[in-house]
């Protein structure tokens, strides 16, 4: 198989696979009763469909929501009315008050996309990991026309999960990437460099991975708003608002010139878990409740780390106050650890170097300077007898 490297660039074969409302798409193989409705992922525990005398199930309205959560995913109906992702979930209760509501359940995530990726695997192995839902595929050396690849892609995705994706091949990955979100959902388009005055430059430049919030607000203020007019932006102009390097980008990414390759590995440099609280806790009267909290995400991100085969050094927490001033504090250990009540204790003697008076908002515990679990002797891996009963 040819590495990637040694192809034309106008010739390579880059593949980004999207599933279709992943978590959303996952409640509705649970409750298949709401296909076809709004449905929004974004609830607490409390929001967990009711079974009735029936034997019907109960399911909680947006309308029913108070707090201060936010919209982790939506079904395209909810999408259909202006809910989307990353949107507070009282604003979304004004935009879809009927809209369903259901609790996220990432265990069960996690298991879909084990699923969807073993399954495209086996057909295209060049894989990158780039989140739950979604992956890179270098197609570059496999015998298969392009579309028949997806097609193959696609079917084995739906076999083992029930589940539906979007298929983007163009000749990299910043115009696979944007192929895979222009016919979704269940959608397959392939461009080549010729295509982009057609299919690219009509777009937002939001479409363009690496355009945030931020530049695409800098960018409408200098009167550009698709990728098309940041083409014909001269390099001068870009520089003048800009950084040198990230105008120098901008250019390249409006003409889609990407040369980052379909990186197969890479090792994480952390991992973390947080929770913001839907109500403010206070570090002396909430103490029961916090230090719930505290254990959970130490024993998930123990879970994580075994999980993925990694032991890490240096454990770090991190505090967002009512005022949202956020504090963070870390320790490195004499050793590596998976062992969720040595996390528990190195997190709380970082948490004694914080000084907590007033109330919290977010709370979070990090690991990191990683290595392979395999790399490290299972005795030198020190382990507490028991969890420390203090937040």
């Amino acid at each position: 198989m040819p590495a990637t490297n040694q192809v034309p660039a106008a010739l390579r074969r880059i593949a980004h696979l999207d599933m279709d409302a992943f978590y959303a798409s996952v409640e509705l193989l649970r409750y298949p009763e709401l296909t076809g409705l709004p449905v929004v992922i974004g609830g607490r525990s409390e929001h967990k469909p009711l079974l009735q005398t029936d034997g019907n199930r109960r399911f909680h309205t947006l309308r029913d929501y108070t707090g201060r959560g936010v919209i982790t995913t939506a079904t395209y109906e909810a999408r259909a009315a202006g809910v989307h992702s990353a949107m507070g979930v009282m604003k979304a209760a004004r935009l879809a008050p009927n809209a369903v509501l259901l609790p996220a359940d990432f265990d069960r995530y996690r298991h879909y996309s084990r699923l969807f990726k073993e399954a495209v695997a086996r057909i295209a192995p060049e894989i990158e990991n780039a989140g739950i839902d979604e992956i890179y595929i270098d197609l570059n050396g496999l015998s298969d026309d392009s579309l028949l690849l997806a097609r193959k892609i696609k079917q084995a995705v739906f076999k083992v999960t029930g589940l539906t994706c979007s298929i983007g091949i163009a000749p990299n990955k910043l115009l696979a990437k944007i192929c895979s979100d222009l016919d979704k959902p269940d959608g397959i388009t392939i461009i080549g460099m010729d295509d982009i005055a057609d299919k690219v430059w009509p777009l937002p430049v939001q479409k363009i991975n690496g355009i945030g919030p931020k530049a695409t607000q800098k960018l409408t203020a200098l009167g550009i708003t698709t990728i098309s007019e940041l083409a014909k932006a001269t390099p001068g102009f870009l520089q003048t608002h800009f950084s040198r390097s990230y105008a120098a980008w901008l250019q390249d990414v409006s003409y889609g010139i990407d040369h980052c390759p379909v990186k197969t590995f890479s090792h994480p440099k952390s991992i973390s878990r947080e929770t913001t609280f839907e109500q403010d806790l206070h570090p002396r009267h909430d103490r029961s409740a916090l230090s719930e909290v505290f254990t959970a995400l130490c024993k998930r991100i123990a879970e994580d780390l075994r999980r993925k085969g990694y032991v890490g050094r240096t454990i770090g927490i991190k505090l967002r106050f009512e005022d949202f001033k956020t504090v963070t504090r870390d320790s490195t250990l004499p050793a590596h650890t998976n062992d969720p009540a040595t996390i528990r204790y190195a997190a709380t003697e970082c948490l004694r170097r914080v000084t907590l008076v007033k109330k919290l908002r977010l709370l979070g515990v990090r690991v990191s300077t990683l290595t392979s679990a395999d790399s490290v002797q299972e005795s030198e891996i020190p382990r507490q007898d028991e969890l420390p009963l203090i937040l």
